[in-house]
């Protein structure tokens, strides 16, 4: 290390790392997040897909990013903004240098910054060489030829293959720059590439070089340290939405002691969930993949009939085809849970972005009046509670239960305190009626609580009945088209949903119970509403924050709240839908932030926003 280079220490940090997505941009990321964690930051992050499946290399519709936001305080979000971008090319540098704020470094390769890329680009100069970049910390660096030369030794590969070790040696950059351990990602190259002992080799020496880089130039005056963040005491691990979501249901179903059977249909960005059940056999999970998403919800609904916990992911797109079949599930009247990893729509519309713009297709995606309940997750480790939240409703009410999580979530991480058991998990009782209660057997008959219906499993002696789609009678289930039983079996229906109410509990307000400004915000939104609410709390501002898990029903007190604040501000990614519902549930006169860009909202926006409100 240079004599000169001086050691600074810093509380929070924001790295952004962009560029195509064959650069390995999203491998990088998450190494650096995972050592980030391992060495006790607090840490949130945003990965940013391109929503093509294979764009042109070099172009701005093919530039991936990964932002990480680690710190030495608790933090609830990815970051606003970056202090430090890692641009691979003209494109990802194009796209995101808007972002970076004055004095903030900027690292490009110059190998990339040719007349071919500027091209793509739409760039007319070159951007290293004209002064725009003049207000950041430009360290210009040929990544490229550097991870080349650092790889002559290794004969085996081809030079395009050597390049593609350049995000090893741009990650060993960041390494020394912020002072982090390398040993962690040698770790995981080892096993990564077992078998492939020379992409070992050159992907650990491009790493190591990419530190050395740094070590020996004159460029690099400052390194920086961001101290561990407090914690309590117990077993951590670095865990995204789409993970904790799936362990949650294996929890689930650990805990009620049956089976689950998952069906679904691969779609972005709901496949992850797959991708991790797969490897939990040995707990009993069975995984289908479905030739498409009707067949995937018919398999699951079959699952549930057999006595199994049946669940099923998807994204918009697969909830309108399994619309059908949902209201089957609800009118048959059995336990499976449907999960809706929400992206930017409406059709196709951008597969990799976020947004929360399906809450009113899961309220009212069925013909006829057929209420369910919904859950929103609002951190990337909180998917794990409401995934287990939603099987122990599913199962106690008999009752298809909507959990709505977004990209946002689904591909963010930070880190989550693992339970020290599953009997630390709350018990969920499974009962399934029996032959001795065959005498008299009503299967439509409801608990007196709860209104569920008995959860009969097919064979069992004496409790034959009729099922299906069509209307049923009160108690016998047989078809029938009696006007009044209609009118009453829709009520019945409709009030088994109203009655989860007493599982929910009351809503707690962040900051004072009364005031100028109520925030109610809703899912992924919860980090940037947190961050600023208790910023403007910290300027002495009368504002609060209340955020909803439980959508449908609302919890109990989510009216008498509201009523106690001048003017109540309701954020959202999407037009205004869960304001509608409260306009027209509790006639208030509630107001809309709404933003559909496929982004999340910045903290700053939101606090201006509100201070707007505050006057």
């Amino acid at each position: 290390m240079s004599t000169t280079t001086q050691s600074e220490r810093l509380d929070t940090v924001v790295i952004r790392i962009a560029g195509d997505s064959g650069d390995g941009i999203q491998v990088t990321g998450g190494q650096f997040t995972n050592t980030a964690a391992l060495f006790g930051n607090d840490i949130a992050t945003y990965p940013d897909f391109p929503a093509e499946i294979r764009a042109p290399a070099g172009t701005l519709p093919g530039v991936s990013g990964f932002q990480l936001h680690f710190s030495s305080t608790e933090i609830y979000t990815p970051g606003d903004q970056p202090d430090v971008l890692v641009a691979m090319n003209p494109a990802a540098l194009k796209v995101n240098i808007d972002d970076l704020p004055a004095n903030g470094i900027v690292v490009c390769d110059t190998d990339a910054f040719d007349k071919r890329n500027f091209a793509k680009a739409g760039i007319e100069s070159n951007p290293l060489e004209d002064g725009s970049l003049a207000k950041y910390r430009l360290f210009a660096v040929p990544l490229s030829s550097l991870t080349v030369k650092a790889l002559e030794e290794v004969e085996s590969l081809t030079h395009k293959e050597k390049v593609r070790c350049k995000n090893f040696f741009s990650l060993g950059m960041m390494y020394w720059l912020f002072s982090r351990s390398m040993d962690g990602t040698l770790a995981f190259i080892e096993k990564k590439f077992a078998k492939k002992p020379d992409i070992v080799k050159a992907n650990s020496i491009a790493l190591r070089a990419g530190y050395a880089y740094c070590d020996a130039s004159e460029s690099f005056q400052v390194r920086y340290e961001v101290p561990p963040a407090p914690t309590k005491p117990g077993l951590y691990r670095n865990i995204a939405g789409n993970t904790a979501l799936a362990l949650g249901l294996v929890a689930a179903s650990s805990r009620a002691g049956i089976q689950m059977f998952y069906g679904a249909y691969p779609i972005t960005p709901a496949s992850d969930v797959l991708h991790e059940l797969v490897k939990f056999k040995n707990f009993g999970v069975i995984t289908h993949q479905a030739e498409d998403e009707i067949a995937a919800i018919g398999s699951v609904i079959g699952a549930a009939f057999g006595g199994k916990l049946g669940v099923t992911c998807t994204s918009g797109p697969g909830v309108a085809l399994k619309s059908e079949s949902l209201g089957l599930a609800a009118m048959v009247e059995l336990p499976l849970v449907i999960a809706n990893i929400q992206r930017a729509g409406p059709s196709t519309g951008m597969p990799t972005k976020t947004e929360q713009s399906d809450l009113l297709q899961a309220m009212f995606c069925r013909n006829g009046d057929l209420p369910l309940p919904i859950l929103a997750p609002s951190t990337p480790s909180d998917c794990f509670e409401v995934a287990f939240e939603a099987v122990r409703i599913a199962i106690k009410y008999m009752v298809p239960v909507f959990i709505l999580s977004d990209g946002y979530l689904a591909n963010g991480a930070e880190p989550w305190k693992l339970p020290t058991s599953l009997d630390e998990l709350p018990e969920i009782d499974v009962v399934y009626a029996t032959s001795d209660q065959a005498e008299g057997f009503q299967p439509y008959a409801r608990d007196d609580v709860t209104l569920a219906r008995p959860w009969v499993r097919p064979g069992t002696p004496g409790l034959e009945h009729r099922i299906g789609g069509l209307e049923k009678q009160e108690l016998t289930g047989n078809v029938n088209y009696e006007p009044k039983n209609h009118q009453r079996m829709t009520a019945l229906r409709a009030e088994k949903i109203a009655r989860i109410v007493q599982e929910i509990p009351d809503l707690e307000i962040d900051g004072p119970d009364s005031g100028d400004v109520l925030v109610v915000g809703w899912g992924g939104t919860h980090g940037s509403l947190t961050a600023a609410v208790r910023n403007l709390q910290g300027d002495g501002k009368s504002v609060a924050h209340i955020h909803l898990r439980h959508l449908n029903p609302f919890a109990a007190n989510l009216g008498d709240i509201m009523k106690r604040f001048k003017k109540v501000l309701v954020p959202e990614l999407n037009s205004g839908q869960l304001l509608l519902l409260l306009r027209a549930r509790y006639l208030v006169d509630a107001i809309g932030f709404n933003k559909v860009e496929g982004q999340p909202f910045k903290v700053s926006e939101l606090m201006a926003r509100i201070e707007e409100l505050l006057g």
